[in-house]
C-alpha cells in the first residue's frame, strides 16, 4: 500500500487522524554526494544526487492545542514511535532543546518539534491550532544519506501546508537549516535541505554554499550512471571526528585572516550565525589552490591543541562546533581540503557537462578517488569504506567503474560511486564482494527521485 492510500486508510478508520479535517502530504527523498559534500561549511561548491529513497510526512490541524507525533521508523529503532506534547510549551529554543534531549529515546523529535517551533516562532498568526503528524521513510539512519533532512524537509512542508503558510526552494531549506543547526545542534551546511528540496530524478545539483546558490541542475552523460553502497557502518554529523574536522578548517581559516591582519567578524543580521570578512567573506573556497600553496601552507601548523589555538587566537570562527582543549586538531589537511575539494568539486561539474570520452570519465573518476582520500588525511575516512573504494578501484575502468568516494560526513557511511551506465552487474559483483567480508550490512543504492518541491503538497 502506497503511503496517500494509508494514509487514506487512518483517515477513514479514526485511527490517528480526524475524518473531518484535510491532511497535508509531503515527500523528500534522501541525497548522496556524488562530489563535494564535506565542503559545505567552507563555501565550496557540492554536486548532489537524490535517492530513490524517502520520506513521508502526513499534517492535519486538530482544536486540542496538542502536537501528536507518530513515526514508524523510530518505533523499529527502539525509539519512543508516538509522542505528544502541548503546542504552549513550545516557548523558546532553551526550553525546545531541553524537551527533545530529555531522553534518547525522544531526541529523534527535534527534527520534528523543531519544525513546528520555527512556524510558531515565524509565523504565530498562523500557527494558532494543535497539529497531528504521521511519518514513515525508507531513508536508511545514520548512513551519510540525509536521513535527518529528509524527515525534516517532509514536516517542515506538510505542516506549513496545513497552517497555509507556502514554504519552498531556498527559504524551505534555510528554515529546516535553522533546525538543524539550533534545535539538533548538528553542525550541518545547507546543501542537504536544499537538495532534497529541489532535486529532480536523474539530474544532480550543483550548489555554491555561500551560503545557498544553487545552479541550474545538470544530467550527467547518457553513458554514466549513479550508484552508492552503504558501508554498514554507522555515520553521525554529531560525532567528535566531524566536529574536529569542521573546527580545524575555521582555525585554519582564522589563521590565515589574522595572518593577513583581516578582521573576522560575526554576523548576526540573519537567522543562521556565521563569520565573515571583507577578502573572502568568511569562505575558504574562496582561496584558490595556487595561492594558498604559494602563500598560506607554510603558516599553518599541521596540528595545534585547542588551548594553544585559543590562546593565540582569541576566538573560535564558526558557531556550530566547540574548540575543546584538550583535543588536538588537524588544521593544515581539514584547511587544504576545503581549498582543494571546491577545485575539484568545479572541475568535476564542468567536465560532466561536456563529457563524453573515456578518458574524460576516467578524470572524473580520478577526482572522486582523490576527494575520499582527502576524507583521510582530515581525519574522517574508515577502515570499511576504504576497502569498499578499494574494491571499485580494483574493478576499474575496463569494467566501466570510473570513480568511488566516501560521502557525507564521512567517519563511515556511504560511498558513491560514478560507473557506466550498464555496470549494474559488476556494482552488484562489488556489493556482494563487500558484503562477505562482513564489515557491516551493506545496502545499494539504485536510482534516484524527485525532491520535495516537484512532489508538491497532496490534500486527502
Amino acid at each position: 500500500m502506497d503511503f496517500e492510500h494509508k494514509i487514506i486508510t487512518l483517515k477513514n478508520q479514526s485511527d490517528f487522524f480526524s475524518s473531518h479535517n484535510p491532511i497535508y502530504i509531503s515527500r523528500a527523498p534522501g541525497r548522496i554526494d556524488l562530489m563535494g559534500g564535506n565542503d559545505d561549511y567552507t563555501g565550496g561548491l557540492v554536486f548532489e544526487a537524490t535517492i530513490a529513497e524517502a520520506t513521508y510526512a502526513a499534517s492535519q490541524l486538530n482544536h486540542e492545542m496538542l502536537v501528536v507525533l507518530k513515526n514508524k521508523n523510530a518505533q523499529e529503532a527502539g525509539w519512543l514511535g508516538e509522542y505528544s506534547i502541548d503546542i504552549n510549551d513550545l516557548t523558546d529554543e532553551i526550553k525546545v532543546r531541553e524537551i527533545v534531549n530529555a531522553s534518547p529515546s525522544v531526541r529523534w523529535t527535534a527534527y520534528v518539534l523543531g519544525n513546528i517551533f520555527y512556524l510558531k516562532m515565524k509565523y504565530p498568526e498562523q500557527v494558532n491550532k494543535g497539529i497531528r503528524i504521521y511519518m514513515e521513510s525508507t531513508v536508511p539512519l545514520n548512513r551519510g544519506v540525509s536521513s535527518s533532512a529528509a524527515i525534516e524537509v517532509a514536516v517542515m512542508k506538510a505542516s506549513a501546508a496545513a497552517y497555509g503558510i507556502n514554504l519552498s526552494g531556498t527559504q524551505l531549506a534555510l528554515a529546516c537549516q535553522w533546525v538543524e543547526n539550533v534545535i539538533a545542534e548538528s553542525a550541518c551546511g545547507i546543501m542537504d535541505q536544499i537538495t532534497v528540496i529541489s532535486g529532480l530524478k536523474d539530474y544532480i545539483l550543483p550548489l555554491v554554499c555561500q551560503p545557498c546558490n544553487p545552479e541550474p541542475l545538470i544530467k550527467l552523460p547518457n553513458d554514466l550512471k549513479v550508484w552508492a553502497i552503504d558501508s554498514g557502518v554507522s555515520h553521525q554529523v554529531s560525532g567528535i571526528e566531524y566536529e574536529s574536522a569542521r573546527a580545524a578548517a575555521f582555525m585554519g581559516y582564522k589563521m590565515i585572516c589574522d595572518n593577513e591582519n583581516i578582521e573576522v567578524i560575526e554576523q548576526t543580521e540573519n537567522d543562521i550565525k556565521r563569520f565573515t570578512d571583507s577578502k573572502w567573506n568568511g569562505y575558504l573556497a574562496n582561496v584558490s589552490p595556487s595561492i594558498f600553496e604559494s602563500h598560506y601552507r607554510n603558516i599553518l601548523p599541521q596540528r595545534i591543541s585547542g588551548m594553544e589555538y585559543i590562546k593565540n587566537h582569541s576566538i573560535h570562527v564558526d558557531p556550530f562546533t566547540h574548540v575543546r582543549d584538550d583535543i588536538h586538531y588537524n588544521v593544515l589537511a581539514n584547511t587544504k581540503y576545503a581549498v582543494e575539494e571546491n577545485n575539484r568539486v568545479n572541475v568535476f561539474s564542468e567536465l560532466s557537462r561536456g563529457a563524453s570520452t573515456q578518458r574524460a570519465y576516467s578524470l572524473m573518476g580520478e577526482l572522486m578517488y582523490q576527494s575520499h582520500w582527502g576524507y583521510t588525511e582530515c581525519g574522517l575516512g574508515a577502515k570499511a569504506t576504504d576497502i569498499l573504494v578499494g574494491i571499485c578501484r580494483e574493478a576499474g575502468i575496463n569494467q566501466g567503474i570510473y570513480g568511488a568516494k566516501i560521502t557525507g560526513g564521512g567517519a563511515g557511511g556511504t560511498v558513491a560511486i560514478l560507473a557506466d551506465k550498464n555496470a549494474s552487474a559488476v556494482i552488484y559483483e562489488i556489493f556482494s564482494s563487500y558484503k562477505e567480508l562482513n564489515l557491516g550490512i551493506p545496502y545499494l543504492f539504485e536510482g534516484s527521485s524527485d525532491g520535495a518541491d516537484a512532489y508538491g503538497i497532496k490534500i486527502i
